[in-house]
């Protein structure tokens, strides 16, 4: 299979109309900055599976979707053909694939999962055999205020999936859910098994669990072969800078302040994407037909103290952690420290006054000035759970382990974002506001109010 990009209207063209084509849907803003990035996959392989031939990727040009599109396309050119299925979002970008454009088991198709035409082309067209479900709206801060696109994407597109999959008697489709299904977990509860009760708390979440009774249903009625994977929040290169982590270092790298929601306490436990797509790899081939699988760390911290732990990545302020002892972990060298006059600039305007919104200092030294200059605080969300916390146990038992550890996996992300943040997706201003709005395909900024302290607390002498 030579690589090929499909475009809406049902015809191709070769791989040379990427650039033009990701040029004029406005996602490629300097010409051959993916020819700079180093090509990030994951690090497991397996013995190919004799009924797997032709992959659909939905969502192919997002985040984790695009780490296991190069992870397969380029751990099995001889066994697979991945055929990457994206309708090109604002999210989206196909510089995330762009180093599979010369592969002969890889393939692009502009399409919309939400148009059963461009599905069911794209099932028949490719002859598939096997869909990873990734496509989906998925940042729950836009979910509060347009959140009946929320349901159109994530619900209705993938009953249309699944209705083209029992159309074409798919022979395993494999759903991508979250952990956020299972709503809040309480700081003394244990880990949520795979069994647990689905308690959706915002209407990201609950879309996404409805697309699951759909998928169970499907598995139920009419024999679908499927597999639910639900997966804790993860983070590394490639993820559009709407996330906190890709958010705040290229915020720092722009020397402008971060700025948490409410207080900054939710804890959140975070997988490097590698260590994800390792997982969708072993679920495709060590996976049991009908079950349900969590894909989890036990890395978790709270919004504040990763604000602070990314500072000090930066070299704003102290207490980076960064050395590689890790042989298993990504390599990437310690990002330098940003400039003194990176760091001045940073002041010009900016109330440097002592405060408790970033507390009285911390372990490391950093007094409550430069955390203040440094971290802001807005409202919250309207709900915002505390925590989540998934019991991975059953995938592990597949032979699936974490390799990369949070600090680690921090350091390659931020050095990634300080490279190719600012040029990967054109000009990201916009989505860099704390509670950025999406009209259509385009994100606007906000107007939110921002202060030292977080909501209800004041500084000194006020």
């Amino acid at each position: 299979m030579t690589m090929t990009i499909t475009i809406p209207n049902g015809s191709t063209s070769p791989n040379a109309v990427a650039n033009d084509l990701c040029q004029a849907q406005g996602f490629l803003e300097e010409y051959g900055v993916w020819k700079e990035a180093p090509v990030l996959i994951g690090t497991t392989k397996f013995e190919p599976l004799p009924d797997v031939k032709n992959i659909m990727v939905t969502g192919g040009a997002g985040f984790i979707a695009s780490w296991l599109v190069r992870h397969l396309t380029l751990t099995y050119p001889h066994a697979y053909n991945v055929i990457s299925f994206d309708k090109l979002d604002y999210c989206s970008s196909l510089n995330n694939t762009m180093v599979l454009n010369d592969r002969r088991n890889f393939a692009f198709y502009q399409g919309d999962i939400t148009d059963p035409r461009d599905v069911l082309d794209c099932l028949e067209r490719y002859n598939i055999d096997t869909i990873f479900h990734f496509a989906a709206q998925s940042h729950v801060d836009l979910s509060f205020g347009n959140s009946y696109t929320f349901t159109h994407t994530n619900v209705y597109g993938t009953h249309v999936l699944l209705e083209s999959a029992k159309k074409v008697g798919i022979k395993r489709f494999i759903h991508v859910s979250t952990d956020e299904v299972y709503g809040e977990v309480k700081d003394d509860d244990d880990d949520l098994l795979e069994s647990s009760i689905l308690a959706p708390t915002n209407p990201y979440a609950a879309s996404k669990a409805a697309a699951e009774m759909l998928v169970h249903s499907y598995q139920k009625s009419f024999k679908l072969p499927a597999i639910i994977v639900r997966s804790n929040n993860v983070y590394g290169p490639h993820q559009y800078p709407e996330k906190i982590i890709p958010k705040f270092t290229c915020l720092l790298a722009r020397s402008k302040p971060v700025v948490l929601h409410g207080d900054g306490s939710p804890t959140r436990r975070y997988l490097f994407a590698g260590d994800a797509a390792d997982a969708f790899d072993t679920i495709l081939h060590r996976g049991q037909l009908g079950q349900i699988y969590n894909v989890g760390s036990h890395d978790e911290i709270s919004n504040l103290a990763l604000a602070k732990k990314i500072l000090a990545q930066m070299g704003i302020v102290g207490g980076a952690s960064c050395s590689s002892s890790s042989s298993s972990s990504p390599s990437a060298s310690c990002p330098p420290p940003l400039s003194s006059k990176e760091k001045e600039k940073a002041g010009d305007g900016v109330d440097t006054g002592a405060g408790a919104g970033a507390g009285d200092g911390d372990d490391n030294g950093n007094d409550a000035t430069t955390l203040t200059r440094w971290i802001k605080y807005t409202h919250d969300r309207p709900f915002n759970d505390h925590r989540y916390a998934v019991d991975a146990t059953k995938l592990r038992a597949l032979g699936w382990r974490q390799r990369t550890s949070f600090d680690d996996g921090l350091r390659v992300t931020v050095d990634w974002y300080r490279r190719f943040g600012e040029r990967w997706w054109g000009d990201i201003s916009k989505v860099l506001t704390p509670f950025p709005v999406l009209a259509g395909r385009e994100v606007l900024s906000d107007h939110e109010p921002v202060s030292d302290h977080p909501p209800g607390v004041t500084g000194r002498g006020e």
